[in-house]
């Protein structure tokens, strides 16, 4: 029996994917379950694995972009198992921090593993990870069976910095001719198109402007320093800077609805939201996606520091599904982990507003008639003016940054005299 292997609808809004790579060759005897190739959507990449255990023919190349329910490989269920079959390692994700983790699955008929790799020789993830890193694959440390490298030992050594193929100008210098005028032409990814289509949409059909302001972190440095420790103690959880912004925004929101809504043109609506969806510009390979934070008013600090942590690894991992990134009401991106000092960030549509973090650099400050320096951060909120007015972005940003120069104000979300006095 032939088995059409065919591109599933993997959401509402996806007519179209990219083949990016396939994880098994033409001819390959394939197990049920088994990873066949990587396809790369609008906004992430999936696995599709095999229905059924046979022999696979290809039917599509690495880079060709497939309708849904395109055909990609046919399955030859009535071929004959060999001999031997190495055992398919199943990658198994962490849970999110709001999901219990799920109980392990009796093996039924487990097969034994009986085929062995060289060393330094990496699975196929790995491999993706390192021809997209240009990394050197002799020095990345191997931890997988018998010396294999495993994606998570690629990523590791890009963390660590230990693996790319630099040496100073040395490097450089022998990696081009002298007055070269060479040109390398590549297909564009899927996702820079989709990033491309959406910059465009943003600025051709939003009123965008952008307001800035400036937020002295002395305040935030101070509860980090003080408290990194036992707070990392208690929750397993380290505490950075991101926590303290997305619940400052998510209170700030709740005060200026307008920046948290969008318009419905078709229907000639605004939506407003009673919550607080903050999506989080995150970079991986492949290019910038933004994840999404649910709920992020009523999360605790620690609540938020974990999503992020988590969001963070599924895209360094390029493990983010269509629900991770789907809605959103508001985005935060950091310009500032890249060295940007200022920037005008562009708006997410739907969405009305985001704002842009940036680098935190010592300047002189005047407090009350002393120069002093502090530890300062530009913010820039960009922002619709279709829906939201001057008065409500700046009062929103204002709102932001006196929640972040007095952190003990996002406890009640508003100034604790002020509330004891009910004023």
């Amino acid at each position: 029996m032939i088995l059409d292997v065919v591109i599933p609808n993997v959401a509402e809004s996806i007519t179209e994917v990219t083949l990016g790579t396939w994880l098994v060759k033409d001819g390959d005897y394939v197990t049920i379950d088994q990873p066949l190739c990587e396809v790369e959507t609008d906004k992430a990449s999936q696995e599709l694995i095999a229905e059924k255990a046979g022999q696979i023919k290809l039917v599509v190349s690495e880079g060709d972009d497939v309708k849904v329910g395109g055909l990609i490989a046919k399955i030859d269920t009535s071929a004959a198992e060999p001999a031997t079959v190495p055992v398919v390692e199943k990658k198994i994700e962490s849970p999110a921090p709001s999901q219990k983790p799920v109980a392990e699955e009796k093996k039924a008929n487990p097969i034994k593993e009986i085929h062995h790799f060289a060393a330094q020789t990496p699975s196929p993830s790995a491999q993706k990870l390192i021809a997209e890193n240009k990394l050197d694959v002799f020095k990345i440390a191997s931890t997988g069976k018998d010396g294999r490298i495993t994606k998570e030992d690629v990523i590791n050594a890009i963390k660590n910095g230990t693996s790319a193929m630099q040496d100073g100008f040395k490097t450089l210098a022998n990696s081009q001719s002298i007055f070269s005028r060479g040109e390398e032409v590549k297909k564009m990814p899927r996702i820079r198109k989709v990033i491309s289509e959406r910059l465009v949409y943003a600025k051709n059909s939003t009123a965008m402007l952008t307001t800035f302001n400036e937020v002295n972190m002395q305040p935030i440095m101070d509860i980090r320093a003080k408290y990194k420790d036992k707070f990392k103690e208690v929750h397993g959880i380290n505490l950075g800077f991101m926590s303290f912004f997305t619940k400052a925004c998510s209170l700030a929101l709740m005060k200026y609805p307008e920046v948290n809504a969008y318009i419905d043109v078709e229907k000639g609506e605004l939506i407003y939201h009673n919550y607080a969806d903050i999506s989080i510009a995150v970079s991986t390979p492949k290019g910038l996606v933004v994840p999404v934070i649910r709920n992020a008013e009523s999360l605790t600090m620690d609540g938020i520091e974990k999503v992020v942590a988590h969001l963070a690894a599924k895209g360094r991992d390029g493990n983010l599904s269509m629900e991770d990134m789907e809605g959103g009401t508001f985005t935060i991106t950091n310009g500032g982990v890249f060295g940007s000092l200022m920037s005008t960030p562009i708006i997410n549509p739907p969405q009305s507003a985001i704002l842009g973090m940036h680098k935190i650099q010592d300047r002189p400050m005047v407090e009350n008639g002393q120069i002093v320096v502090r530890p300062m951060m530009y913010v820039a909120l960009s922002y619709d003016h279709r829906i939201i007015d001057g008065k409500e972005s700046v009062g929103f940003l204002v709102t932001v940054k006196d929640f972040l120069e007095n952190p003990e104000k996002m406890l009640i979300g508003s100034d604790p005299v002020e509330a004891l006095l009910m004023l």
